[in-house]
């Protein structure tokens, strides 16, 4: 998370909303462990990661959607979820993320 405190600092200088996205539990194998972070600006910017890149356009978008309701979430994506495979999560493990917006 200390990797992703420059670009929430500018964002925050900006006037922006963020949306934090972490993996928070790992079910077979996975691309990252548990305590992996990303951020998402209001603009859509993204900064760090949780899957390696195969779900992270699926993650901005639940991302976004959390800004644009304030409700936290979890969100599973799993090696049988069609969702997740079609977005590229095929490493055969199953990523469970908390989403929630950084509250300033």
């Amino acid at each position: 998370m200390k990797e992703l405190f420059a670009d929430i600092d500018r964002w925050k200088a900006a006037g922006q909303r963020v949306a934090v996205a972490r993996v928070v539990d790992l079910e077979g194998s996975g691309p990252r462990l548990p305590g992996a972070a990303m951020v998402v600006s209001e603009a859509g910017d993204v900064a760090g990661s949780v899957s390696g890149g195969c779900v992270e356009g699926a993650v901005v978008v639940e991302a976004l959607d959390v800004l644009d309701t304030g409700e936290r979430r979890m969100v599973t994506f799993g090696y049988s979820d069609d969702e997740a495979f079609a977005v590229g999560l095929t490493c055969g493990g199953t990523i469970h993320l908390f989403i929630e917006p950084l509250d300033w």
